[in-house]
């Protein structure tokens, strides 16, 4: 599956989408937002995918959204009677949904993220469960150069993962937050030299985890994500009725013979969730 803006491809539970823009430096124009969604959605719906990779070519991993959207006479960006604000609401959820499709499938995401990560690249960052990065890579929350809050679930979500201090100073300043400095307050889980490092080692990150019980991953996924929105009671009382829902003898004994033994085990696909 490929666009304009990226391809997609799965390969031993791995799916690997690669941004494919760097002549303009990956930058996101308007129609990205929903084939991403759909192409993410799509893979992890397929059931065949255990992890995704999302990774970029180029010097930098993305500049943002495009500048020339800013520039446009759309009407998503007309904002000067009350219909057109409620319009522009709506259209404003939408993308936030299409990044939202990273953080709720049932699968993990990893980003591999080489030079900027800048604007509208952080949102889609943040909304991946593991970021890795090159050592040249940069962090910065780009709108409030340009008189606006970022607004694509950065703000929400950079301060679930960073310190909250570091979250704010990042979208008060909009300074380049480096790649030590993204591994010192947990923006990152690793720097490697270099891109095709970096993306080396988040393909042995997805195969770490594609070797895993499908179910259990998945199930943890849903766990953390509820953990990270609700208060320790009630993702607790959660977990009793996740736990219950997935709980399967055959795939813990399966997954127990296999550790013994120091092998692989062949665990089921998750399967594929039926088309709406």
């Amino acid at each position: 599956m490929s666009n304009d803006f990226f391809q997609i491809s799965t390969d031993a539970g791995i799916a690997h989408l690669q941004l494919n823009r760097p002549e303009r430096l990956n930058t996101m124009a308007l129609p990205f937002f929903p084939l991403l969604r759909d192409a993410v959605r799509a893979t992890a719906d397929g059931g065949e995918a255990r992890v995704l990779v999302v990774s970029s070519t180029g010097k930098h991993f993305s500049a943002g959204m495009a500048l020339d959207v800013f520039g446009t006479d759309d009407a998503f960006l007309v904002t000067g009677t009350a219909r057109a604000r409620l319009g522009f609401q709506e259209q404003l959820r939408r993308l936030i949904d299409c990044f939202s499709a990273l953080d709720e499938v049932r699968i993990p995401v990893i980003c591999a993220v080489q030079g900027g990560c800048i604007g509208g690249a952080l949102d889609l960052a943040t909304a991946c469960d593991i970021r890795v990065c090159s050592a040249d890579a940069f962090f910065t929350v780009q709108e409030v150069h340009i008189g606006m809050m970022a607004d694509l679930g950065v703000l929400q979500r950079l301060a679930k993962i960073v310190p909250p201090g570091v979250a704010r100073e990042m979208a008060y300043t909009g300074e380049r937050v480096g790649a030590e400095r993204a591994l010192q307050v947990g923006l990152v889980n690793a720097v490697r030299p270099d891109a095709a490092a970096t993306l080396a080692h988040a393909m042995s990150l997805a195969r770490s985890i594609a070797a895993k019980s499908p179910l259990a991953v998945a199930g943890s996924k849903l766990a953390l994500n509820h953990a990270r929105d609700h208060g320790t009671a009630a993702s607790l009382a959660q977990m009793t009725l996740l736990q219950s829902a997935i709980f399967d003898t055959d795939e813990i004994a399966l997954a127990i013979d296999a550790w013994r033994a120091k092998k692989l085990a062949a665990f089921d696909a998750l399967g594929p969730v039926a088309a709406r």
